[in-house]
């Protein structure tokens, strides 16, 4: 019976905070501090909750390939809050067995949600249940992807910068030279002599 409170309790946060969009353990925090006219928060909801919001990625994707044509995000809410919860359970409480997960979503869901979505449930929780080892595999893989992908950009950021290359020094440019060119060679004595040659009065 405590369970099936803490169960209760559970999905009423996650139903909460994903209508306001919040994030999980924001919402349980301050429901933790702040319980309301509501007793407070059985040990075992914080540890769903919690567990949820740790697992959300796989936790979702799993029920997204179970829900085949459907989406996560477009489940109403409640019904997302139930099967988010349930495939907690099964996925990571070993204390609980796949089929009393299931059976308290189902009764869970036969009082808060439509009359359709225990028949939902029962289908999409089942294929959790049915491929949790490959569920927990690729959760595995992804979060190794994960810290390679950090280590790497860690040693990046850790590696010594090379300094840059000292930028060439421009050619010096070339001095003006008192000395003639060869140009002023060839041709300034024989301006000079041409200058040097008065005419000669006598016209001589």
């Amino acid at each position: 019976m405590a369970r099936s409170t803490a169960r209760k309790r559970a999905m009423n946060t996650l139903f909460e905070a994903d209508i306001r969009g919040q994030e999980f353990t924001d919402l349980l925090d301050a429901r933790i501090v702040y319980p309301g006219a509501q007793t407070p928060l059985p040990t075992y909801a914080i540890e769903i909750v919690r567990g949820v919001a740790s697992h959300r990625r796989t936790i979702d994707k799993a029920l997204g390939e179970a829900l085949n044509s459907w989406e996560v995000k477009r489940m109403p809410a409640i019904d997302r809050a139930l099967a988010r919860m349930a495939a907690w359970e099964i996925l990571y409480n070993e204390e609980i067995q796949a089929g009393v997960a299931i059976d308290e979503a189902l009764s869970l869901a036969k009082k808060y949600s439509g009359e359709d979505t225990p028949d939902l449930l029962f289908g999409v929780l089942s294929t959790v249940d049915q491929k949790s080892a490959e569920i927990l595999a690729d959760e595995i893989a992804w979060q190794n992807e994960r810290a390679a992908l950090a280590a790497a950009e860690e040693a990046d950021a850790d590696a010594p910068t090379q300094d840059a290359p000292a930028p060439a020094s421009a050619p010096a440019e070339d001095t003006p030279s008192d000395e003639p060119t060869s140009e002023e060679s060839l041709f300034s004595p024989a301006e000079d002599s041409a200058d040097s040659i008065t005419e000669d009065p006598q016209g001589n």
